[in-house]
């Protein structure tokens, strides 16, 4: 039995379930508990998202050169995989499960294996051979919540941390380092880190399969009090920015009925609830925090062991079997100890870094706990007393409810650290200050409640100052995060038709800025008219904002390259990895100065002016021909003739890093990938009823009407009502 245009009911344990599919194709699932209702959900996961959940699940299992087929690109990723071992206490984590969330938890597996056993897997899967898949279970949830967490959001921490050990065993100087990054406070004890050996990244091949896994990587997310809004309600808006150039799109709508409370927002399949959406009484949406959840240590390695004042010690080795499709089995050795993940050989004399995540072991059910305990949640504090106990996953909240009132709560968990300490840079493992220190109180997260301002903006910017501790030691810029409070201050009862033109706001702070700088030392060339006359809009057409593009690109190559890290060394951040993309702020907080260390006794002028006479080299065209992106079916992209309809496109993404929008495009590991809107969620809460446009649609299934149903929706700034 599927979904088809009539509805199914299911016998569930509290009653009848029903499910149908609206008029936009998203299913509604109606029943008498929230633990039917999840049985509903997760026989809709497997109804519109088979492919998508069974794939993940492959990937985090590290079974993929087993299961689908013997690739080197797969044994890599099944390596990883293994190695970071995320759910390595899963009995622990099942038996810390409330009773109320294992319930709704066993009852979301229950019906995606119903429907499983009822109607078999995709075609997708019988073309690999992938034939007889084990019943989903709890613990798939559970790794699913914690790589959610690390991908994309800790993961960057890393690569950036791991960049900082590079730069300085290049010898950049330790004043420009700590201008670069303005929390590194630390001594900086060169000697020790140009000791270290790095494990070289991922292959890139392995890279594309990871980068189809569900990654949050940035964000806006805004609410507004009532008193600023044209309907006396808080206004709630939401757009996660995730990997838009995918099919099917990382998140499914839902609409989900219990008797007096209708929830509506979008779930991520293979896990039960909504991790953005509104009920009856409360709205709630999530940004990434940029939260620094890493430590690494350093550790000096010969015959097995590491380095202790008082000897050598053993590491925890665990053996781990890699099998592959038709050919022998690979195995392999991870070593740890408490610092966390060695990344290197010990039995090779040296010294390596070791990983430690703040959510490796210890975590993960009070997640899911707050996932199924938000469905009755009924007002903003006791929504953010909920989040703030969210322990894998560092996310901004925002939350309005419908007694008025607007808050905003950080979750996730991260090391206690000596106060000297930032977390940018490795320490010496055998050195005792540096031993694990347990983790900060939750309660000490930023967080506010109804501000007086009346309204709260996220955007991944540095958000510390509204705790007790400092979680974030990287973060983006605040140019989204400046911009919404900008068009918020500025604007007047406010509306829901107000925010959807904030959601398509292609005005650039970051542009304006660094314009004022620019502006004056332009030629007087017909490109330096262009640039000059430029609106500071990245619309499609817009010849200015693709002239301003070039000319940043190399001031960039100018100020950074020539006297500081290599022209080589920012062609590869550009072209191999996502560090630009996220940190970029850092680099223009050092445009901006009179004076630098990056200038090397230079004037900021004649830098700029060199920049600015290459970048004006560029044959001027619309911005929108170097923002060509196709969105690509989740197994098949790329292989297949575009005539099949598996990948859609090419689409002009307009919009740049620092618009509201952000319409990032960029390469990560030689691959073409993008931070973009994936889903746009507006609410009043005057009205029982989301406003929203997704990129993509409800199913993942090509030759269902729904594949691509809302995509002209999401380009055109269109947007449904689901009530």
């Amino acid at each position: 039995m599927k979904l088809k245009k009539v509805p199914v009911t299911l016998d569930g344990n509290d009653g009848e379930i029903q499910i149908l599919r609206n008029g936009h194709g998203i299913p509604e699932i109606t029943a008498s508990t929230v633990a039917d209702l999840m049985r509903g959900l997760g026989w809709i996961h497997a109804n519109d998202r088979q492919l998508q959940t069974l794939l993940t699940r492959i990937l985090l299992q590290g079974r993929a050169a087993e299961l689908l087929k013997a690739d080197d690109a797969l044994i890599a990723i099944d390596t990883y995989m293994r190695r970071m071992n995320f759910l390595s206490d899963s009995q622990a984590q099942l038996a810390q499960l409330e009773p109320g969330t294992r319930k709704a938890m066993d009852a979301y597996v229950k019906g995606f294996n119903e429907w499983m056993e009822d109607n078999g897997l995709v075609f997708e899967f019988k073309l690999l051979g992938y034939r007889h898949p084990e019943p989903y279970a709890v613990t798939d949830c559970l790794r699913l919540g914690k790589v959610f967490g690390f991908l994309g959001l800790a993961d960057i921490q890393a690569n950036m941390e791991k960049f900082l050990v590079e730069m300085i065993q290049k010898g950049l100087s330790e004043e420009k380092l700590k201008e670069l990054f303005p929390y590194l406070t630390d001594p900086i004890d060169t000697a020790l880190i140009n000791q270290v050996t790095l494990s070289p990244p991922l292959v890139p091949a392995a890279v594309e399969w990871l980068n189809r896994l569900p990654r949050f990587n940035a964000s806006n997310n805004w609410a507004v009090s009532g008193r600023h809004t044209r309907s006396g309600f808080p206004i709630l808006c939401s757009d996660p920015h995730l990997e838009v150039n995918r099919l099917p799109n990382v998140w499914q709508e839902i609409v989900l009925r219990l008797p007096g409370n209708t929830l509506i927002g979008v779930s991520i399949p293979g896990g039960p609830g909504l991790i953005i959406g509104r009920s009856s009484h409360l709205a709630w949406s999530a940004t990434y925090a940029y939260m620094d959840m890493l430590d690494y240590r350093i550790e000096r390695c010969r015959d097995g062991n590491y380095y202790r004042k008082d000897g050598w010690k053993p590491f925890a080795v665990r053996e781990e079997e890699i099998k592959v499709k038709s050919k022998p089995s690979i195995r392999i050795k991870i070593h740890e100890n408490k610092n966390g993940l060695l990344e290197g050989d010990p039995h090779i004399e040296g010294h390596y870094l070791v990983l430690g995540w703040s959510g490796a072991k210890g975590c993960g059910a009070r997640d899911f706990d707050t996932l199924i305990k938000m469905m009755d949640t009924r007002n903003v504090e006791a929504a953010m007393a909920l989040f703030c106990q969210v322990e894998a996953v560092a996310m901004n909240w925002a939350f309005a409810d419908t007694q008025g009132n607007i808050g905003y709560q950080m979750s996730g968990r991260h090391f206690k650290r000596p106060e000297e300490i930032s977390g940018l840079l490795p320490n010496a493992g055998w050195d005792e200050q540096f031993d694990p220190q347990g983790f900060n109180d939750p309660e000490d997260l930023p967080n506010v409640f109804n501000p007086p301002e009346g309204f709260i903006a996220t955007a991944n910017q540095d958000l510390n100052y509204l705790g007790r501790s400092n979680p974030i030691n990287l973060a983006m810029g605040s140019y989204r995060a400046d911009r919404i409070v900008q068009l918020l201050e500025t604007g007047s009862d406010l509306d829901v038709a107000y925010m959807k033109d904030m959601h398509y706001d292609l005005y650039s702070l970051q542009a304006e800025r660094l314009m004022k700088i620019i502006g004056p030392v332009l030629p007087d060339t017909d490109n330096g008219r262009l640039l000059k006359a430029w609106d500071l809009r990245y619309h499609a057409n817009s010849t200015g904002a693709m002239l301003f593009e070039s000319v940043y690109r190399a001031i960039i190559d100018v100020v950074f390259g020539d006297h500081g890290i290599g022209r080589d060394v920012v062609d590869h951040i550009f072209s191999e990895t996502s560090l630009f993309n996220d940190y970029y702020a850092n680099l223009d907080r050092i445009l901006e100065k009179q004076s630098s260390a990056w200038f090397d006794g230079q004037t900021r002028e004649s830098l700029f002016k060199q920049g600015i006479e290459a970048g004006l080299r560029a044959e001027p065209v619309p911005y929108g021909k170097t923002r060509s992106i196709t969105l690509a079916h989740l197994l098949f992209g790329g292989q297949l003739p575009k005539f099949l309809g598996f990948d859609y496109g090419p689409l002009v993404l307009p919009g740049c890093r620092a618009t509201i929008p952000q319409g990032q495009i960029f390469k990560n590991a030689g691959r073409l990938t993008t931070f973009s809107p994936t889903y746009r969620f507006i609410t009043d809460l005057a009205a029982d009823e989301i406003h929203t446009n997704l990129a993509g649609g409800p199913s993942d299934r090509r030759f269902s009407k729904w594949y691509v149903s809302d995509l002209k929706n999401w380009y055109e700034g269109n947007y449904k009502v689901l009530r």
